[in-house]
């Protein structure tokens, strides 16, 4: 073979080679990602065409595909768009959010887990279908909560979430203002984006999930914080010990006094039980002082503070406690004031690992993954976090908190023949901004345990804002719901 030939034949064998390499990295090294990127038309055609799995409370399908006589062949519904919005999310042409985001890859019927699944698509040469997602969310709580926290007016801006104690299984997490996700979910993309403009425009920001994703200074919701600090730091301490009490205390190196708001906390000191019945800021602010930066700042991470332990529900975030504060504004912590801000969820935590014998759990929202003919594939286990309270100061705390609904300020939560323990908040966010309101409690009927926070971050309609008197009845409302209480 002469020198040309072979220099042309090497050439192309060179070019083959390049073609195969190519055609590998293509098809296998970049496979995902070209499938994945942003603007791939042919796969977003594919991907709003295909039968999605449902999202489903209960028996409620709260998420689902439709069959329509189009080109795209389904079309994803929310048939209960108001009270699960900000637990669903929407999907649409190229875009998913919330939990159609997180689990798309189960909706779409792509994830790993799902092959035989596949395989069996593939035997059977039929088209995929999507698995389901369970959600531990109880439709009946859910529809109360959401109920109820309207019934404060259409304006209401706020969030419940009802959690069980002994799972960390989220029974209920609303937020309103809301909005319908089958706005979001049209076929028409230049009337999806204008409806979702309209939405990010609103001043009452109703895209936002209250429930997780807002962090507000707990007021003297906290104060049960404080007081499981000073349980743990003295071993000696106890509902009836005496604590300060007092009409005004002063925060340390000012001159700045802080009262009690005309309730009934002594003149020199009170019992402890007292202290939490009557919300004496008194109290909680000097025992902030005394316990010390160490020990409130390990009280308030142990319970859930300055970490996100909510992993299956994107769009949460940390609520904080400040480690490094000067004794006034540690004190002022104390009462939940100051740079503490916390979540609805994060103080449900709070009573439910009260409630929870000081053991907090890991809340989660998504409770199992079955597949298009309803087999279960995986179920999600409940997990211990570390403990945050011993057993005797749990103990303590459920006491004073039952006292505080008994003969204190949480008395609009008292349910006849269950156990009740609240506590009530009332907070600003800044000077002269209007006060919100807090309410957390749990209850426990023949071992059955349900515990609620409630915040409401504006409720023009109702003159003042106060915990106990917005917040205390929706709390048992949902309480009653979750323990079945008047179905027997």
């Amino acid at each position: 073979m002469n020198k040309p030939i072979r220099t042309v034949g090497v050439f192309c064998l060179l070019l083959f080679v390049a073609l195969l390499a190519q055609a590998t990295n293509l098809q296998f090294f970049r496979a995902e990602s070209l499938n994945d990127r942003a603007g791939n038309g042919r796969v977003l055609e594919a991907r709003f065409a295909a039968q999605r799995g449902s999202i489903v409370a209960g028996d409620l399908a709260i998420a689902e595909s439709v069959p329509v006589d189009d080109r795209y062949r389904f079309q994803r519904q929310y048939p209960v768009p108001l009270p699960y919005a900000h637990l669903t999310g929407w999907f649409y042409y190229g875009n998913q959010t919330i939990l159609e985001r997180s689990e798309n890859a189960v909706l779409s019927g792509d994830d790993p887990s799902l092959f035989v699944n596949q395989l069996g698509d593939i035997v059977a040469n039929r088209d995929p279908a999507g698995s389901n997602v369970g959600l531990t969310i109880d439709p009946d709580v859910q529809q109360v909560a959401y109920e109820e926290l309207l019934e404060l007016g259409e304006d209401v801006q706020g969030a419940v979430v009802a959690l069980e104690p002994s799972t960390g299984r989220i029974l209920a997490s609303v937020s309103l203002p809301s909005f319908d996700p089958n706005d979001l979910a049209l076929r028409d993309v230049a009337q999806v984006d204008a409806n979702y403009q309209a939405l990010q425009d609103a001043e009452d920001d109703p895209l936002q999930n209250r429930a997780i994703g807002t962090t507000l200074p707990p007021g003297s919701t906290f104060k049960l914080v404080t007081a499981a600090a000073a349980l743990e730091a003295d071993p000696d301490l106890d509902v009836d010990s005496q604590v300060p009490g007092g009409d005004s205390y002063t925060l340390p190196g000012t001159r700045t006094s802080i009262g009690n708001g005309g309730r009934s906390c002594g003149t020199d000191t009170i019992p402890f039980t007292q202290a939490l019945e009557q919300s004496c800021n008194t109290t909680f602010l000097r025992m902030a002082v005394d316990v010390g930066q160490e020990q409130m700042t390990e009280t308030a991470e142990a319970f859930g503070f300055n970490a996100v332990e909510l992993e299956d529900l994107p769009g949460a975030v940390e609520s904080a406690y400040p480690d490094n504060a000067s004794d006034d504004l540690l004190a002022k912590s104390g009462i939940g004031q100051q740079d503490v801000r916390a979540t609805p969820l994060q103080m449900a935590m709070v009573a439910a690992t009260i409630a929870n014998d000081g053991v907090p759990m890991r809340p989660y929202v998504v409770d199992q993954i079955t597949s298009p003919d309803l087999e279960v594939l995986s179920r999600t286990d409940p997990e211990e976090l570390d403990r945050a309270t011993s057993e005797r100061t749990a103990s303590v705390l459920r006491e004073m908190m039952v006292n505080t609904v008994e003969d204190g300020t949480a008395g609009p939560a008292r349910i006849d023949g269950v156990e009740v323990g609240g506590k009530t908040g009332t907070a600003e966010n800044c000077d002269g901004c209007r006060p919100y309101a807090w309410f957390v409690s749990y209850a426990e009927r023949d071992g059955e345990q349900v515990a609620v926070a409630v915040m409401l971050q504006d409720v023009s309609a109702t003159g003042d804002i106060a915990g106990g008197r917005l917040g205390g009845p929706i709390a048992k409302a949902v309480m009653e719901q979750a323990l079945g209480v008047g179905d027997e």
